[in-house]
Parts: structure tokens; sequence; C-alpha cells
């Protein structure tokens, strides 16, 4: 990639953030509610922000587990909602493809002529998934979860002891969004005094709901193209020098990412930010709500900290932080019985897929001693698994490990406000008040 001009931090956009940025356009476009809307669609951001997307699910799974929904924001798409089904799906990766629309429901515009696409391995097929997939695994293997764990265990300890304990705070800004802003500083060796630009770079990138406001696009292209600017800086400063464990390093000296151009260095950017902000970010807000809400679990936790591995299992299960991943298929195909054509864009809801009844017993109950809780889907199946999944499991572990070592419980007292958005689910905010058990 060619070298740019020093960058200047201080010109960089840092407002609003996505969510404030939405927000201000449904104002002004509020969204009109149809009587008729097909209860199927579970497309509609309000069933997440308002946390009312069990019972659509739950009718899909015992009636329709697949089933097609001709009209929605996002067109025509069929919901895959239960376990065997999505595990099909991922695991036939050259006739249910990644790369031919994208890993989101929504489609790119039609009405968009600035060519703004941002390529990303996981939104990718073999053989070229399989190289840059292979370029950023090392940093992932469970010899280097050992290297990391002192640093995530003494960085989790600061976030823990600077909370305070007579007063409401905001669990995800002052934990999950510290802790994992933090981790991606680590990850990719980012200048440690501006990591909460990530955070904000990951909403503008995240958010699939920005697509439905036309007037944002151009907003959302100047902030990721920023972000692309600031990560070319980082890659100028290291390209010549010798390797290091961070991420950008290890893109330069491989043979499948060193020759990116820049729009596809910033999608495995956007991959690698979203991947490694939400998800955990949305876990470790999970574990907070979810263990108030079972306070019997929570109970039992406090009381066997030998569950804590098979906990963290548990909760991304029952968070589910992503809800969906999208696949498009390449060909004619069957599918149990429904006849997918090519060309046809498939939601696989892994948020019902870890609800699903036949697989999970009392599946919307937190259950820390859940035998099966491994078999969640969260991190997703097959080639495209999330290549994170260690460090995300990592990280929670380690944040429940000193919890009990400061018998330290979280309980929710004030406002949660949940992502409004089809594809992160998860808190935007959460006020807690700890105490001592």
């Amino acid at each position: 990639m060619a070298t740019n001009p020093v960058l200047d931090v201080s010109t960089l956009t840092t407002s609003p953030t996505a969510a404030e940025a939405l927000e201000a356009w449904y104002k002004d476009h509020p969204p009109v509610v149809d009587p008729n809307a097909n209860p199927r669609d579970v497309s509609r951001a309000d069933l997440y922000s308002k946390d009312l997307w069990r019972a659509p699910f739950a009718e899909m799974r015992a009636n329709a587990p697949i089933n097609k929904v001709e009209d929605s924001a996002y067109g025509s798409y069929w919901n895959i909602c239960n376990h065997k089904a999505i595990q099909h799906i991922e695991a036939l990766p050259d006739i249910f493809s990644s790369a031919a629309g994208g890993i989101v429901i929504a489609d790119r515009r039609e009405d968009d002529d600035s060519d703004f696409e941002l390529p990303m391995f996981i939104a990718m097929d073999r053989p070229k998934h399989t190289g840059q997939r292979r370029t950023v695994a090392p940093a992932f293997t469970p010899t280097e979860m050992k290297r990391m764990e002192d640093e995530i265990r003494h960085r989790t300890a600061e976030v823990l002891d600077s909370l305070p304990w007579d007063e409401e705070f905001d669990w995800v800004d002052r934990v999950s969004i510290e802790l994992t802003t933090g981790m991606l500083a680590i990850l990719f060796g980012f200048p440690w005094e501006d990591r909460r630009l990530l955070t904000f770079w990951s909403d503008w990138a995240g958010d699939v709901e920005l697509s439905l406001a036309p007037e944002l696009n151009e907003k959302r292209q100047k902030i990721l193209f920023e972000m692309g600017a600031y990560f070319q800086q980082l890659w100028n400063e290291r390209v010549n020098a010798e390797p290091t464990p961070d991420l950008i390093s290890m893109m330069i000296h491989s043979d499948a990412m060193k020759d990116m151009d820049h729009l596809e260095f910033m999608g495995n950017l956007v991959l690698l930010i979203v991947g490694g902000n939400d998800t955990t970010r949305n876990s470790m807000s999970g574990l907070a709500y979810g263990l108030d809400q079972f306070p019997d679990q929570r109970k039992k936790l406090q009381d066997n900290p030998e569950l804590i591995p098979n906990t963290v299992q548990e909760i991304i299960r029952w968070q589910t932080p992503l809800a969906h991943m999208r696949r498009t298929a390449l060909e004619d195909t069957d599918l149990f019985g429904h006849q997918i054509k090519q060309g046809d864009k498939l939601i696989m809801w892994y948020i019902s897929a870890n609800r699903d009844e036949s697989v999970f017993e009392n599946a919307d109950q937190i259950d820390i001693e859940r035998e099966n809780a491994r078999r969640h889907l969260a991190f997703g199946y097959g080639i495209h698994r999330c290549v994170g999944a260690r460090l995300a499991e990592l990280q929670i572990r380690i944040l429940l490990e000193e919890m009990a070592k400061r018998r330290m419980q979280v309980n929710v007292t004030g406002d949660v406000k949940r992502v409004h958005a089809c594809f992160v689910h998860g808190f935007r905010k959460m006020q807690v008040r700890l105490s001592k058990y």
C-alpha cells in the first residue's frame, strides 16, 4: 500500500456516535408502524431494542424453522432459525457463499454509486479466505492466549478496582467497553491514548441499521476512511521493522495480506475491530445483566467458582452477541425440503439457534451447569467460526474470576438501553450498583 502524509489525530471525527446519528435520523424519519407487518420479519430493529425477539423465533422454530420473508426493509430473505439447519448451511461454504452477498442482512444500496465496498476475509470464499484467515490465526493460538493472560488479568483488575462501590455507574462504559477496547489496542499495537477511537469506529462500521439512512452513508464513509488513514500510518511505521506479535505486523509479513489494496485493508480492520469489540463487549454486559436476572444461578456461581469456565459458555450462548450472519446461495439447492434458488439470501439466526429447545433444555434460562453449553453457535460454525473465540472466552473468564476474588456482585439498578439493531445484539447502557457477597 502507498504511503500517506502523517495524520493529524486532532482532526479526526469523534462525534456523533453511530447510535446518536441514527437516533437523530429516526427523529426526522420516524418508522411507520405497519399493522399488517409479517410477524416472521425478524429483521426489525425494535424487536431487539425492546427485547421482544423471543416469541417470534419460538413460533418459527415450532412451526416453520426455515421460511421465506418476501417484503422487508432489506428485501426478501430466508429465515434459518434452528440449530441443525444453520450447521448444515455453514458446513457447505461452496454452496452457501459469504462473498456473494456479504455477511449481514443489508444489501449494498442500488443508489450508491460510490463503489465503496470493504472486502474482508469473513466475507470471502475459499481459497482466498483460507490464506487471509491463516495470517491472523496465530494471534489467537493457545500459546498466545497463555502469553497474554497475565496482561489481561492485570488490566481487568485495574478496571474493577477503579469502580465505585457506593454509587450507580454504567457497566457498559466503565467495564465492557473499557476492557474490550483495551484488548483491541494491545492486539493491534494501537496507541493507548487513542484507544476509544476503536469503539467509535466499531459502532460506525458494524451498525447494519445505518444502511437504512442514506443521508448517513457519506458520513460513515468519511469516518471509515479516517480509520483507514490512521491504520495506514501504523502500517507505514512498521512495514520495514522486524516482525512483532501485533496483527498489523502479521499482515505486513504475510504473503496472503501484504499486498492488499487500501479498501481490503480497511475491510479486514473492520472485521477484526467489530469482531473483537462487539462480541466480547456485549457478552461482558450480558453476564452482568443475565446473572442479575437469574439470582439463583448467580448464587450458585458465587458458591462454586469452579463453574466459571462453563458459565462463560452459557453466558455467550444466552446473550448471543451477534444475532445473525448471512449466506447467499450460489446454485439452486434443496434445504430440508425447501427449494432455495441461486442468489437467494439466507439469514442464519444464531440468536434463535442458541434457544433451540431440541438442543438446549429450558433454553431461555441461564443454567451455569448446562452440560452442552459449548454447543452454542454464537461464534458460528465451520470454516468461518470466529477466529478470536479463544480470546473472547479468556477475557470473560478472567473477568468472572477477578469479580469472584473481590466478592463483587453486580446489581442492575437503573436504565438499561439495548442496541437498536438486528445484527449486533447487546447493550448501549446499563446502570448498576456493586455489592459484596
